[in-house]
Order: C-alpha cells, then sequence, then structure tokens
C-alpha cells in the first residue's frame, strides 16, 4: 500500500518534546544579538541619502583601506591554510618531546588580548627588533607596512586552521594511507589524493574562519601597520576615525561594505564545502 504525499513537512521527527519553545528561543536570541544589529547597521548609512553612502564607500581612502583588509586576508588565510595544515599533521601523526606544549601554545592567540599580540608582533618586527634588526640590512621591511598587516592577521587566524583539521586528521584512518603506499602511490600522491580530499571541507571551514576574523582583526593590527591612509591604514581603524569626527553614516556605510563583501566570501565558501561534502558523500 502506498502512502500518499502529505503535507510539506519542514521540522524533522524528534523523540524529544519542546520544538516549538527551543525554536522561538533560537529565533529570539539570534534576532537580539544578531538581526537587530545587523539591521540598524544596515539602516544607518541611508541618512545621507544614496550619494552619500556611495561617495564613502567609494572615496579613495575608503578603497585604498577596503583593499588592504580583505587582500591580506586573503593572503593571510592561504598562509595559514600550508602552515595550519602542516602543524596539524605533525600534532596528529608525530610523538615528540614537548608535544603538548606546542598543542597549547596554537590557542594562545585566542587567549592573548589582540592589544598585547600588535605590541609583541611590533618589538619582534620592528627595524630595531631581533627580527626586523636581521630582515633590515637585507631592505626588507615588515613593521609599519602591509606586511606587517599580513603578519598580524596570520597570527590571529593560524589557531582556526589548526583546530579545524586537527579533529579530521585524528579520525582518518592511517591503514588508508599505508593502503595508499601499498599500492605504489608517492607520498605526494598519498597526500594529494587521499588525505587532502579528506580534510578539504574542513580545510575550508578554518580558512573562512580565518579569512573572517583577518578582515574584522583591529588590535593585534593597527600596532604594526603603521596606520598611514592610502597605504597601511585598514578598514576597521578607518571606522574608527569616521567615528571621532561623528560622521556616523559615514563609518557605517564602510561597515555596511564590509558586511556585504564577508557575507558574500563566507557565503561562497559555505557553498563549496557543502558540494565537496556531498560529493564525498
Amino acid at each position: 500500500m502506498t502512502r500518499q504525499a502529505g503535507p510539506l513537512v519542514w521540522k524533522a521527527h524528534s523523540p524529544l518534546p519542546g520544538f516549538s519553545l527551543s525554536l522561538g528561543f533560537t529565533l529570539a536570541y539570534l534576532s537580539l544579538f544578531v538581526l537587530i544589529p545587523l539591521a540598524a547597521l544596515a539602516i544607518r548609512p541611508w541618512e545621507n541619502g544614496l550619494d552619500g553612502v556611495v561617495a564613502a564607500i567609494t572615496s579613495p581612502r575608503a578603497q585604498a583601506a577596503l583593499r588592504l583588509s580583505f587582500v591580506a586576508a586573503a593572503v593571510a588565510a592561504v598562509v595559514n591554510a600550508v602552515m595550519g595544515g602542516l602543524l596539524a599533521w605533525v600534532l596528529t601523526r608525530y610523538e615528540f618531546p614537548g608535544k603538548r606544549l606546542a598543542d597549547a601554545v596554537i590557542d594562545l592567540p585566542f587567549a592573548l588580548p589582540t592589544a598585547v599580540a600588535g605590541i609583541a608582533l611590533t618589538a619582534l618586527y620592528a627595524q630595531n627588533g631581533p627580527i626586523g634588526g636581521l630582515l633590515s640590512p637585507l631592505g626588507i621591511k615588515i613593521a609599519y607596512t602591509p606586511v606587517g598587516v599580513v603578519v598580524a592577521m596570520v597570527f590571529v587566524g593560524l589557531p582556526f586552521v589548526v583546530r579545524s583539521i586537527q579533529p579530521v586528521l585524528q579520525d582518518l584512518d592511517q591503514e588508508v594511507e599505508a593502503a595508499a603506499e601499498t599500492l605504489g602511490a608517492s607520498p605526494l600522491q598519498t597526500a594529494t589524493r587521499v588525505i587532502l580530499p579528506a580534510i578539504l571541507p574542513a580545510l575550508l571551514s578554518g580558512v573562512g574562519l580565518a579569512f573572517a576574523r583577518g578582515v574584522g582583526e583591529y588590535g593585534s593590527v593597527i600596532f604594526i601597520a603603521g596606520n598611514m591612509p592610502l597605504r597601511s591604514e585598514i578598514a576597521p581603524l578607518l571606522i574608527v576615525t569616521q567615528l571621532e569626527q561623528f560622521d556616523y553614516a559615514g563609518a557605517a556605510a564602510i561597515g555596511l561594505a564590509m558586511l556585504c563583501l564577508s557575507f558574500l566570501i563566507l557565503l561562497s565558501f559555505n557553498g563549496l564545502q557543502t558540494a565537496l561534502a556531498r560529493r564525498g558523500a
């Protein structure tokens, strides 16, 4: 006997009661702390009309700041994808003295105040610092340049990539790697054809989180960036500058531009991650 298709079911059956209450609480909490503030951000720039919004976003200073924030965050995310993957691999596949300490150090950027991180990075990479002093005779300057912005974003974004990949590598059966080696696969082929497809969704998730953190990073970047308009000024700092000048609509317009760009980029990350997960299912 065939069952007739009933009305559209939009919730899955659960043996636990309280779906309506849980959904209501979730929507109320999400609205209060996420949707309403974002709606306020979207409404505020239009006080000066469309021309004011366009002028605030397309000014040379705003364009340079937005470009630096997003390009530096993208470069830092790519660096973290490579180095974070290597760190996660070492922490899950090898035993060595001080492994637990190294594993704990990965999480330091989560706990360390960003201003403290910025001061430490500036002290290291300034021309009179331990690392900057070595690079200065070679003509390489890191502090107070866009390169310093990338360094700060790499620092704050690294834990997101490592902690996203590490559990997947721990659950990945090492017999699969041994089987690939038995079948004649080289280490490079095993890495690219066996391991990488398995960790790719988690890697994309970590890279997306690291990118989002880099775009919005403020405290650790302003100390090492130099904050020179049109050269090393990030978008969050420009927003603060606009607020200090009581240009609330202009600051909100730049924030709205960052919100839209970040949303589109993260949406593409999520779409790609979902497509990869379905393909591997």
